[in-house]
């Protein structure tokens, strides 16, 4: 059963992309602690991490969580357009805010934004890297279901209820449906005043579309990434499978998997208490104060 959390202090602030954009972000923990920076799905927000936030802040992690561009509370573009290396870059600044380097936990789309950065970037901009759920490759019917959620309502929900119900039917492995609170953090009311998604609908039609492509370009990251890696899937994922995860593995030989076998895609809100017994075993062994070595085989193209 699942400890409750020290009450950490929670600080708010904003942090500008390099297009101008500005990123919610949330920090817990003291100052001079260890970092890990999270990283959520699409479609997602930061609060998909607070529990799990609140947890390690209490155990002695300084943990950072923020909103993706087009997400939750930060910016959106004007023109509508999203693509691969704005998130990429988005989350490099948001690990450089950091000193030292930070652990990135990535779940979905912000795991593959962490392969990017770390098989790519040098210096490496994280010590080590969780993946949750994610692999190079993945089964297109688990995305496409994700999508399909996504995309069922672009008119939007007359009240929080409505919308509670559509998030139990597609989260029906969960026993406890969201509170209104937890289900306000994740809509916003129109002019016309119904609630929407908290996501800007123009990433359905760019980002959402472009996946796939990539899929050549991050197995090729996985394997040059040299920091120590923990892959923690769900055992009932449809988005990740035993042949995904066995390929990154063999792409990265040094990567510790942990499958948590009664979750799905979404083992972070599946089971808390089971994701972040998975994922401290694993930072014990990082040490508090190790950073990653300095590689001088490839430049930041950022400067």
């Amino acid at each position: 059963m699942e400890q409750p959390a020290k009450s950490t202090t929670v600080l708010a602030s904003r942090l500008r992309t390099r297009d101008g954009l500005l990123l919610a972000v949330e920090t817990r923990g003291a100052a001079g602690a260890p970092a890990l920076v999270f990283a959520h799905g699409f479609g997602q927000s930061r609060h998909a991490w607070t529990r799990a936030a609140e947890v390690l802040a209490g155990h002695g992690w300084r943990t950072l969580t923020f909103d993706a561009r087009g997400h939750g509370d930060s910016g959106r573009r004007a023109d509508g357009h999203y693509a691969l290396e704005h998130f990429v870059d988005d989350l490099l600044t948001v690990s450089r805010s950091l000193d030292p380097a930070p652990v990135l936990v990535g779940a979905s789309m912000g795991g593959l934004l962490g392969l990017v950065a770390a098989g790519e970037i040098r210096p490496g901009p994280f010590r080590a890297l969780v993946l949750v759920d994610i692999t190079p490759r993945w089964e297109s019917r688990g995305v496409q279901r994700m999508l399909g959620f996504m995309r069922a309502h672009p008119l939007g929900f007359s009240s929080l209820d409505e919308a509670a119900d559509e998030v139990a039917a597609y989260l029906s492995q969960r026993q406890r449906r969201k509170d209104r609170d937890q289900l306000a953090q994740l809509l916003r009311r129109g002019g016309d005043g119904r609630l929407r998604w908290h996501w800007d609908p123009a990433l359905l039609e760019t980002v959402a579309h472009e996946g796939e492509r990539h899929q050549q370009r991050l197995l090729d990251a996985a394997r040059r990434i040299e920091v120590p890696v923990l892959l923690v899937s769900g055992g009932r994922s449809d988005v990740v499978s035993r042949e995904t995860v066995q390929e990154f593995l063999e792409a990265v030989p040094h990567a510790t998997h942990v499958e948590i076998p009664h979750a799905t895609h979404t083992l972070g809100g599946d089971d808390n208490a089971a994701f972040t017994s998975a994922v401290e075993p694993f930072l014990k062994t990082l040490g508090r104060d190790a950073v990653p070595t300095p590689l001088a085989r490839a430049a930041d193209p950022r400067g």
